[in-house]
């Protein structure tokens, strides 16, 4: 489980992982998207700090992320933000074994603001630098202020990924499905817009559906493989049964409703058939989507059935830099190299149908 990393100013050699009798802790950073986050976390688990600054009220106006304003946002908060983290961890900066930080999938421009902050405090610091998988990161989330350890099947649903996906061990997780167009909260976010409900949708979504008859109207599921998913079809059948009431008023909290049963719904039933055709009774919820208030019903009731049932806490969620910092901690395959690029897009697990 330990892993070994380089300090790049001396080139010496430490360890850092599962299996030390030393405390250890890192600092990580996370600029993905639209949160400035920086946190502490020792030893993978324990949270120290976790301070997001959000930027959802800069880009509400806009009905969504504009990356340029984002990567701004970032340059003038992150600094602030990685003070703060210091300061509420009661922790000397020298005290930390390692800094890291996400380097993709994320906006580009946002997410060399965390990183270069991040690689500046390895060198000012001597300290090793831990290059992170965004997606890897929303994973680990699930071991903040958990016991929770593989294996598992892992539903990681956000605004850009829908994956099913195998942690046989804390370094060794397997892509089983994804999605072959929009991801769920995409595709939430695209609904919402269509009922005219304001940024961000997915919430707002999920509130509405909340007042409505999830049984009023019947959706049906595309015919992929059995552990992917495809959504944009959906997302079309309710933009013609929008148009379908012409000048009727639109019954908006019955179609928020109908349409969150049908998500909610497919998504229940690809993890179950994951789990148990690879016999293994945990499953664990990850990504922003997970915050989701009927998935998470839909998924914590299999508990009754005899399975495990674990997700973030909600703050955890939604991204931040303490999953950040557990990845560092757990994941065996990293990136250490300083001179490391971001990436916008990659899949980072084998797939196995």
């Amino acid at each position: 489980m330990k892993k070994q990393v380089k300090k790049p100013i001396s080139k010496n050699i430490i360890e850092i992982g599962p299996g030390l009798k030393e405390d250890q802790i890192i600092l990580a950073t996370e600029t993905s998207c639209d949160e400035t986050s920086a946190a502490v976390v020792l030893n993978g688990r324990t949270v120290l700090s976790n301070v997001v600054a959000s930027q959802i009220e800069t880009h509400r106006k806009y009905g969504g992320v504009v990356p340029e304003v984002a990567a701004r946002e970032h340059l003038e908060t992150i600094n602030i933000v990685i003070e703060e983290a210091i300061e509420k961890a009661n922790i000397k900066i020298e005290e930390v074994r390692a800094f890291s930080a996400t380097v993709g999938p994320g906006l580009v421009g946002a997410l060399l603001v965390g990183l270069n902050a991040a690689k500046t405090l390895s060198l000012i610091y001597d300290k090793p630098f831990i290059g992170i998988n965004h997606l890897n990161a929303h994973v680990c989330a699930n071991y903040l202020e958990s016991d929770f350890e593989p294996p598992f099947i892992c539903l990681l649903i956000s605004g850009g990924h829908t994956q099913l996906i195998r942690v046989n061990s804390y370094s060794n997780q397997e892509l089983l499905g994804e999605t072959l167009d929009d991801a769920v909260g995409e595709a939430y976010d695209k609904v919402a817009r269509l009922l005219g409900l304001p940024y961000p949708g997915g919430p707002m979504l999920d509130k509405l559906a909340k007042e409505g008859d999830k049984n009023r109207f019947k959706f049906t599921e595309a015919k992929v493989n059995k552990y992917d998913f495809s959504f944009s079809g959906l997302k079309t059948a309710v933009l013609r049964l929008i148009q379908s009431f012409k000048d009727q008023e639109i019954p908006k909290a019955d179609i928020a409703a109908s349409f969150q049963e049908t998500v909610s719904s497919i998504l229940l039933k690809k993890t179950l058939q994951a789990a148990k055709d690879s016999n293994i009774n945990q499953i664990a919820l990850a990504g922003g989507v997970a915050a989701n208030s009927e998935i998470r019903r839909k998924l914590f009731k299999q508990e009754q059935e005899g399975f495990r049932v674990n997700a973030p806490a909600m703050k955890f969620c939604t991204d931040n830099a303490a999953m950040v910092a557990s990845t560092a901690y757990f994941l065996s395959n990293i990136m250490e190299e300083l001179d490391i690029e971001v990436f916008s897009r990659v899949k980072q697990f084998n797939k196995h149908n």
